[in-house]
């Protein structure tokens, strides 16, 4: 199911204004990519480019090639809820759907497809979702509740459960431990871990030692000023982007001498 993702050339425009310039990077099939840097430098214009978020913003637009499984996914005639599909999302805030069951908060993303499903195949993929976001033990009996009734870094894994239950190719996940306590964020991060068998996972995170913890590669966004498009300025394996880095913004960031 996993997948490599090669982008090349890739600028990121909100209107006329450009706000990440020519990023080119090729990132591994079942891998952890971390995406850091200071605030406003484009980590997360950038990953919302991954799976064509980002032009839902009216006047968003992107140029460059991003491939997925040997497809451009800015190719003519590609479908964005298509390439959604393949590449799945968690964000910031866990956003469950609040009417919705636990149990239906799952297969809202298989539904929204429109995908037929029997009650036994239905019961199958709630179960293996929720063991696949390390779940299932603490809501399997209670799928009928609510999953706003869930605590908040249950919830979070409930939008991971319900990422992952249309069997994406590449999972995104934009800051997801920010909102959730130190015990739930590992809980998250030990997720990481094994969900990297079966995925490639892109995850901007602002915690250095989250990054050290849960990523193979990393890389390092920059911007040279107000007004000024992000850059990826650095991007290797993570033991080496943090003891070795190239660059003196990326010693700089690290040490906290910056942003």
């Amino acid at each position: 199911m996993s997948k490599s993702i090669d982008v090349s050339n890739l600028n990121i425009y909100y209107g006329d204004f450009l706000a990440v310039k020519d990023v080119s990077v090729f990132i591994e099939p079942r891998t952890v990519t971390a995406l850091i840097g200071p605030s406003g430098c484009g980590k997360s214009t950038f990953l919302r480019s991954l799976n064509r978020m980002h032009e839902v913003i009216p006047g968003a637009y992107c140029e460059g090639d991003v491939i997925i499984d040997s497809e451009n996914i800015y190719g003519r005639g590609v479908d964005p809820v298509q390439v959604r599909r393949k590449v799945g999302m968690v964000f910031q805030k866990p956003n469950p759907f609040p009417t919705m069951s636990i149990y239906e908060n799952v297969l809202a993303g298989v539904k929204l497809n429109n995908k037929r499903i029997s009650k036994s195949d239905a019961d199958e993929l709630v179960e293996s979702s929720l063991q696949g976001a390390n779940l299932w033990n603490e809501v399997k009996d209670r799928l009928d509740k609510p999953g706003s009734g869930l605590s908040g870094g249950q919830q979070q894994r409930l939008c991971i459960a319900r990422t992952i239950a249309i069997k994406p190719d590449v999972v995104l996940m934009d800051e997801p431990c920010s909102a959730l306590d130190p015990i739930s964020t590992l809980a998250v991060e030990d997720l990481i871990g094994q969900l990297k068998q079966e995925y490639t996972i892109v995850i901007v995170t602002h915690n250095m030692q989250q990054a050290a913890r849960v990523s193979d590669r990393t890389g390092v966004f920059n911007i040279e000023g107000t007004g000024k498009p992000g850059q990826l300025v650095e991007f290797d394996d993570t033991q080496k982007v943090f003891n070795n880095p190239t660059e003196k913004a990326t010693e700089d960031y690290i040490s906290g001498r910056f942003g």
